[in-house]
């Protein structure tokens, strides 16, 4: 059995969901699907890098920071066409956002994440961490 193909013309996929066990193997998989995601929609490459960037990065904190050393979590990205936006949502069910016992303060992921994207979000309440940015396309 055949899967059904699109109808020539239509237009490429405009979302991406994806729930991954937070591991940081698994920062590399979201570069990889956004970069695939990104060329699919005719993203220009400087584009494409920078929601790869910024969405490693979300990831990353999400890997590193939301669940206790030795507790396995998920972390789920979702991704979303609006024109003239794209819309990219990092969430963990993790501890929140707090400072690590001998951090000189906040680091440089979030500055970073406010730089690389047009719009920043970030949201802590009930377990729940999530990162939503936007991309003007």
């Amino acid at each position: 059995m055949q899967a059904p193909s699109a109808a020539a013309g239509a237009p490429a996929t405009r979302q991406i969901r994806l729930t991954l066990d937070s591991v940081p193997e698994n920062v590399a998989v979201v570069r990889h699907v956004l970069t695939g995601f990104g060329a699919a929609l005719g993203l220009d490459p400087h584009t494409t890098n920078d929601l790869r960037l910024a969405a490693s990065e979300a990831c990353t904190n999400a890997v590193v920071h939301a669940y206790a050393e030795g507790d396995l979590g998920v972390m789920e990205l979702d991704a979303d066409l609006d024109p003239p936006l794209l819309r990219i949502t990092v969430r963990d069910c993790g501890t929140g956002i707090a400072l690590r016992p001998g951090s000189p303060g906040l680091g440089l992921g979030l500055p970073l994440l406010a730089a690389l994207s047009d719009k920043l979000e970030v949201e802590s309440a009930d377990g729940v961490t999530e990162v939503r940015m936007a991309f003007l396309i």
